[in-house]
């Protein structure tokens, strides 16, 4: 493990408790991980929680964004705050070589959400969820070694996809905090005026066609992130298939149970998860790579070519005592889904 520059015992065991206090799930499966990835990770964590509880318990919400621009200049001038997430993540970006743009992309999305920026085309949901789902993707992608083009537009296709379901699943939950994130101009053209379902959200055939078509793009997505995860290395391919699969699972009950996204929220059985990873297991032994190299998403791309620019000055990351299957499917899934959870101020009321 390289040696921490800025970090010291206490910094770091404040950076655990947080994760402690947020997951406990994911805190108990990090302790088997390699310490160097282990510490990266709860940085990565503790920055992305810190990014949006500083956003919904202050009065000012763009003065929150700005302040933390600030104090992602002063990690990445080598000269972080002395505070503990700070100095941690200040290592884990020296360490791992994390781009500025993904951190300032999680930061953008929470100051969309506060300038109430609204959604017309697929593209700009996107752009919206590059920032707040895409980034974590290629953070992901970068801790894991996963640096070429093919495989970090891949991770970024992941992200953007269970973005996707999330939007699908939350319509109603969205709607009732003032916020909208299906495109407009779907909603116009099956009748149904944004505005007006805003002011009083309710279900109806025609919101099912637009969550239906929403989900078809995500599940284009799923099927391009595919053959990215089977490029990985294959300690982590159960991982991140089994968060694929248990994402999509929401999209498909979903479809099953009518797609009304407004009258309750769809979630995944504690059975019909085991299920999951167990196909998840099976997935990660076929090899399938078709489609790796396909260029990324348009509204990604600059996240890609964020990651691939800091490739020179990464160093090796040391692969430390081996790890158990169930162990790396309990952190990774974890670990992606809370950081997506957190980069996304919509989840929280405010």
């Amino acid at each position: 493990m390289a040696k921490s520059v800025f970090a010291g015992p206490a910094d770091r065991a404040a950076c655990r408790e947080m994760i402690r206090g947020g997951s406990r799930s994911f805190y108990t499966a990090s302790l088997l991980l390699p310490e160097r990835v282990r510490e990266g990770a709860y940085a990565l964590y503790g920055f992305c929680r810190l990014s949006d509880d500083a956003v919904d318990v202050e009065d000012g919400e763009d003065d929150a964004v700005a302040r933390l621009r600030n104090r992602l200049d002063r990690v990445y001038a080598g000269d972080p705050l002395p505070e503990a997430v700070d100095r941690a993540l200040a290592d884990a970006v020296d360490q791992f070589a994390i781009p500025r743009t993904l951190l300032d992309a999680l930061l953008e999305g929470l100051e969309w959400d506060a300038q109430g920026r609204t959604y017309e085309t697929l593209s700009d949901v996107y752009a919206y969820g590059a920032r707040v789902a895409g980034a974590v993707g290629g953070m992901m992608a970068a801790l894991m070694g996963a640096r070429t083009p093919g495989l970090i537009a891949r991770a970024c296709d992941l992200g953007v996809a269970m973005q996707l379901t999330n939007i699908s699943r939350d319509v109603g939950e969205d709607a009732r905090m003032g916020r909208l994130y299906l495109p407009r101009e779907w909603l116009r053209e099956a009748g149904i005026d944004p505005e007006a379902f805003l002011a009083a959200p309710a279900f109806s055939p025609e919101l099912a066609g637009v969550v239906a078509r929403l989900l078809d793009h995500a599940d284009l997505l799923y099927r391009r992130a595919d053959s990215g995860v089977a490029g990985l290395d294959p300690a982590f391919r159960p991982a991140i298939f089994a968060a694929r699969h248990l994402y999509a699972e929401i999209g498909e009950l979903l479809k099953r149970r009518g797609l009304d996204s407004v009258s309750r929220r769809t979630t995944v059985s504690a059975g019909r998860k085991m299920v999951l990873l167990g196909r998840a297991v099976g997935e990660a032994l076929r090899h399938r790579r078709d489609g790796v190299e396909a260029p990324a998403l348009a509204e990604t791309q600059y996240l890609v070519d964020a990651v691939l620019r800091e490739n020179d000055r990464l160093a090796a990351i040391p692969s430390g005592q081996p790890r158990g299957l169930r162990a790396d499917l309990i952190w990774t899934i974890d670990l992606f889904t809370t950081l997506e959870d957190r980069g996304r101020p919509a989840r929280s009321t405010r």
